[in-house]
């Protein structure tokens, strides 16, 4: 008996150090993916080394090496984590069954919801996109944008159907329209301003389907 105790006592605190180490290693990749997503979204991926990255974190080049195998590795972490995340929260919109103009309400606020814990990945998405895309690892990236394209697609022309809309629109031109609004935003929105992402969703939401126009004709005649 007095055998087993001891032995039980010996395996708890060794268990409790592994979980420990394992949930540290954890923590210490996604403090670097997100120091390396930074780099990447103000140098731009193909002109971030791998030096860079280490330095940036204080580690030496062999030590970032022992979690990543390489930097496209690190970015494609940063871009996958932020497109499953997006189209995760798309399809959730489409599953509540509301009317068009709703669920397309909601994905403009998820698309603004995105600037600030994406930002990193959306600028990246923009800088860097038609690079990334030759190699074969990145193929997700025209299937992601693709299903997200055909979702927005789909509802624009539900409204259409459903007379919520107007049906002399094209529906991938306007969603191509909302999709580089939001995503530029990006490059000026600043975290702490006079509005927040949620603010800014709902300006554009009434820009979006209110208009500029008050009713009355504005067109110049002469």
């Amino acid at each position: 008996m007095t055998t087993r105790k001891n032995s039980g006592t010996a395996t708890t605190p060794a268990k409790r150090q592994r979980t420990t180490s394992s949930g540290s290693a954890s923590e210490r990749r996604d403090h670097l993916v997100k120091l390396a997503a930074e780099l990447f979204a103000r140098k731009g991926f193909q002109a971030t080394t791998v030096r860079e990255i280490a330095d940036e974190a204080g580690i030496l080049s062999g030590s970032l090496y022992h979690h990543f195998d390489s930097k496209e590795t690190i970015v494609d972490e940063v871009l996958s984590t932020f497109l499953d995340d997006l189209i995760a929260r798309y399809r959730a919109a489409l599953e509540t069954g509301g009317d068009a103009r709703t669920v397309l309400s909601e994905m403009v606020r998820i698309g603004f919801g995105t600037l600030e814990p994406h930002r990193a990945a959306i600028t990246v998405m923009q800088n860097d996109w038609n690079y990334l895309r030759q190699f074969p690892r990145f193929n997700y990236l025209v299937k992601a944008e693709d299903e997200v394209e055909q979702m927005w697609v789909a509802q624009i022309k539900a409204g259409q159907a459903a007379g919520l809309f107007r049906p002399d629109v094209d529906p991938k031109l306007t969603y191509r329209m909302i999709r580089d609004t939001i995503w530029v935003a990006v490059r000026w929105f600043r975290p702490g301003g006079r509005l927040n992402t949620s603010g800014l969703a709902e300006h554009y939401i009434t820009v979006l389907f209110d208009g500029l126009a008050t009713g009355e004709r504005t067109t110049h005649q002469k």
